[in-house]
């Protein structure tokens, strides 16, 4: 299960994705958002799904890699779509039991909630962290914020701090998975009991992870050092970013991708919620 989660993962490639400028996949990313919570009805998601289809497609990133990134959340996936089942009330009743009620109100609002969940997850991930690399995605987002070093804010380490803690996390789950089987190998049950009991289980793996998280983060230090790093003052780019005429490209087709899910909110409101 820990092996699917490939969240923060850079796949490399060549793809269109792969090629536009950092900095215009994050304004992107950030409109893609925005849109995937403005949707309203069963149309705009649907141009939502296309279009995420489609970037999927021009990622050149297998499908099956980007459906296992799912699996481990399921159970948030499964828990979002139960609680808005059966405490969305209307006024078309299709079931009782009891205190129990499930409104066709509540089944719509549920399937909306769970697209809206997953169309989150699979558009932010394909166009952001798997086909950008963690450098890149670091001097992107510097220079975004770099009208903000006029409040004296420290951009450069913030954007470090942001991409370093992305990349990370596939390595602290790989550090995960081999602690638990060591653990395993010892004769700890973690699947086992009631959820106490495999809460007490855990114990012996948020110890060791601990330490090595501190560990790897005091060799990070060390190696940065080395480097003569010194922070975002006076650092100079091996690659400086230039805008192409692929991020203009990719901007108009955004352009369109709004203006299709604000029509089919206001001209096709079927099924809203």
């Amino acid at each position: 299960m820990l092996k699917d989660i490939t969240l923060g993962q850079f796949f490399p490639g060549d793809s269109p994705l792969h090629k536009l400028d950092p900095r215009t996949k994050l304004i992107l990313t950030t409109v893609y958002i925005i849109l995937v919570f403005v949707a309203r009805g069963a149309p705009g998601f649907a141009v939502i799904l296309l279009f995420t289809l489609a970037m999927i497609a021009a990622s050149k990133i297998p499908a099956k890699i980007i459906l296992r990134g799912l699996r481990p959340l399921v159970f948030i996936i499964t828990f979002t779509a139960i609680i808005n089942l059966f405490w969305t009330k209307g006024e078309n009743l299709l079931f009782r039991l009891g205190f129990i009620e499930i409104y066709s109100e509540g089944v719509l609002y549920a399937v909306l909630m769970v697209l809206r969940v997953v169309l989150l997850l699979l558009g932010s991930s394909v166009l952001l962290t798997y086909t950008t690399s963690p450098i890149a995605l670091t001097d992107g987002l510097e220079q975004l914020l770099s009208p903000l070093k006029k409040l004296r804010v420290p951009v450069h380490e913030f954007a470090m701090m942001m991409t370093i803690a992305l990349r990370f996390i596939p390595t602290l789950i790989e550090e995960t998975d081999k602690i638990m089987n060591a653990q395993k190998a010892r004769g700890v049950d973690f699947s086992s009991g009631g959820i106490i009991r495999r809460a007490k289980a855990l114990i012996p793996i948020l110890i060791p992870l601990f330490v090595s998280a501190f560990r790897r983060a005091d060799e990070l230090a060390i190696a940065m050092e080395c480097r003569c790093y010194r922070g975002g003052e006076g650092r100079t780019r091996m690659k400086v970013l230039k805008l192409s005429y692929r991020d203009l490209v990719a901007s108009v087709i955004f352009v369109f991708f709004t203006a299709a899910v604000i029509a089919a909110n206001v001209f096709i409101p079927w099924l809203s919620v």
